[in-house]
């Protein structure tokens, strides 16, 4: 993640049940906040996508990892079609975490591992710090725990607020061809494979505007770094780098060890050849670092 990638970016509970859907279907709704898709047999690993997007990015994935884990694909409400719904003074991505820590005490999953990408990795960070008992380990690809710090490394998120707010209006203005356009110029930067690159416009296309807008300023404007001291679990920080981006690596790498500082148990992995959808342009490489974590 870096400027570029977040300002392209912002271009852009009900009844519990104790029953797990049978592999490749969907999950009993246990949240409007969420949708689970179960697939495979094995340990428990859940996938948390990002803003504006669909659980389809975990699906290369899914293909061989589904083979030994049980996985739990999360669909966020309002991102690529799925039906939105309000905010929770203004947050999406808390909400979500919440909702994903009542699933897995609902579905009496056992410490199970954690992957989430870009928004889906903040939640992420919150399950791991808010409800350490109930994850095993935590993956965080491509993602920080204050997005501010990659446009001020002197941030806190009082002085976030004004350009939080900035960035959330004008998404909101923007007329639906002009946002169109902005978003398709997004992808362009957060994907460097040609061929991912339809899909995620039309997830971000699908996504409702509202809800990605409050996510947008949920994550400028929202500090975990006092909470990382709080998580238990080993956690691995896959982040991404290419020489277009124009900057050292070792600026990139000083960006995630330094947001991280303080981190119990922490581990980073960089990535190279990649922008912003690790999985997507390095499958195999991602591949590898994912079954890495999961068997360590």
């Amino acid at each position: 993640m870096r400027v570029r990638t977040l300002l392209a970016a912002i271009g852009a509970s009900l009844s519990l049940s104790s029953a797990l859907a049978a592999p490749g279907q969907p999950a009993p709704a246990l949240s409007e906040r969420i949708s689970v898709q179960v697939e495979g047999a094995g340990p428990d690993v859940i996938l948390i996508p990002g803003l504006a997007s669909s659980r389809e990015v975990w699906a290369g994935l899914a293909s061989t990892l589904r083979e030994q884990h049980r996985l739990h694909l999360v669909q966020l409400s309002g991102f690529a079609g799925s039906p939105a719904v309000p905010a929770v003074d203004g947050r999406v991505a808390a909400p979500v975490a919440e909702a994903i820590a009542d699933y897995i005490r609902s579905q009496h999953l056992k410490a199970p591992a954690i992957i989430g990408h870009s928004l889906g990795g903040e939640v992420a960070l919150m399950l791991g710090a808010r409800h350490p008992e109930r994850v095993g380990r935590l993956m965080v690809v491509d993602a920080l725990p204050f997005y501010t710090l990659l446009i001020d490394p002197a941030a806190n998120a009082e002085t976030a607020a004004p350009q939080a707010a900035a960035f959330r209006d004008a998404l909101l203005a923007a007329p639906a061809a002009q946002a169109q356009a902005m978003q398709r110029t997004a992808i362009d930067r957060l994907a460097k494979s040609a061929e991912a690159r339809p899909a995620l416009v039309e997830a971000a296309l699908r996504s409702d505007r509202q809800t990605v807008a409050d996510a947008t300023y949920e994550l400028m404007t929202t500090d975990l770094r006092s909470e990382l001291g709080g998580i238990r679990a080993p956690v691995e920080v896959v982040y991404a780098y290419d020489p277009l981006y124009g900057i050292p690596a070792a600026r990139v790498d000083a960006t995630f060890t330094n947001a991280y500082a303080g981190t119990p148990g922490i581990r980073f992995k960089r990535i190279d050849g990649s922008f912003h959808f690790i999985m997507l342009d390095q499958p195999q490489a991602f591949a590898e670092a994912v079954a890495d974590f999961l068997n360590r």
